[in-house]
């Protein structure tokens, strides 16, 4: 049977409560947020439709609610947001909890960009500069000083010697900026698990971040929930694990794999055969977060 080609979500919408939404491809791509996606969330907020959008973004919900905000994302279209990088903050602040993170100890060595340094302030952990004081590397993207995985390659390699485990913050390898492809955090840890390294993931598509989103969402039944996003390696894969419904954007990471443009309906075959080379089958395909396809 071949997976539906949804025109709008408005197709879908009585069949679900609550919606788990990607941002970077669905929302916006980094510059204002689409259009039609910003009419698709009024209108489900109309049904009151509950709304969570869940990001890899490795930083506080706090900067990803004003990033939001500044694209045209008012807080009154959504729930709450949960990041891959809050998820992570509070796995840390929970070690009597059993989290992904348990047990690691606190001094860490960074990589990550300036401005997004500050995810374990105030919890009891410590930077270090040094590797060999390190107890783990917790990685949350690639910096303006190095922007390739080879210029990373000493730190990962120095690293492995001392058997540190990498946390990675953001598990996407890589997004589209304003058209541009840059590298995450997950390029960084697929790197260093070539090499040998440990690595704990936070974000899509670890059940962690799905069991916070169940916890927010408050809908007793799976099959009332709608998870929505453009990645086949993070999104519908995460909710295939979670055991939510899936609804695939094509616009987003997979549009030059496809050989279309944002908002062109793609070729069904050819859309099929890659999620099958993925062994993915998501619930649903849609060119763009529309309430209906113009």
């Amino acid at each position: 049977m071949k997976i539906p080609l949804i025109q709008g979500l408005q197709n879908l919408v009585d069949s679900y409560d609550g919606f788990i939404v990607d941002v970077w491809g669905v929302i916006h791509q980094g510059g204002a947020a689409f259009p039609e996606a910003v009419d698709c969330l009024e209108q489900l907020r109309k049904r009151n439709k509950r709304v969570v959008f869940l990001s890899n973004a490795p930083r506080r919900a706090n900067k990803t609610a004003r990033t939001l905000l500044d694209k045209g994302i008012s807080r009154e279209l959504y729930d709450d947001i949960l990041c891959s990088g809050e998820a992570a903050r509070m796995a840390f602040r929970s070690p009597n909890y059993k989290t992904p993170v348990s047990g690691l100890g606190h001094r860490y060595y960074i990589l990550a960009s300036a401005g997004d340094d500050d995810l374990l302030d105030d919890l009891g952990f410590s930077i270090t500069e040094s590797l060999s004081n390190a107890d783990f590397i917790l990685a949350i993207g690639l910096s303006e000083e190095r922007t390739t995985i080879d210029a990373h390659r000493d730190i990962l390699l120095e690293a492995l010697k001392y058997k540190l485990t990498m946390v990675c913050i953001n598990p996407d390898y890589e997004v589209i900026r304003l058209g541009n492809r840059e590298l995450c955090a997950g390029a960084l840890a697929s790197h260093y698990l070539g090499l040998g390294g440990h690595v704990i993931y936070i974000g899509k598509p670890y059940p962690y971040v799905y069991n916070l989103c169940s916890n927010i969402l408050k809908i007793p039944s799976k099959s009332r929930v709608l998870a929505v996003g453009d990645g086949l390696a993070t999104d519908i894969p995460g909710a295939r694990l979670a055991g939510y419904d899936s609804l695939l954007i094509t616009g987003g990471l997979l549009a030059k794999k496809l050989g279309i443009e944002r908002t062109e309906i793609p070729n069904q075959v050819i859309l099929e055969k890659i999620c099958q080379e993925e062994n993915e089958r998501p619930s649903a395909f849609m060119p763009t977060f529309s309430w209906q396809q113009k």
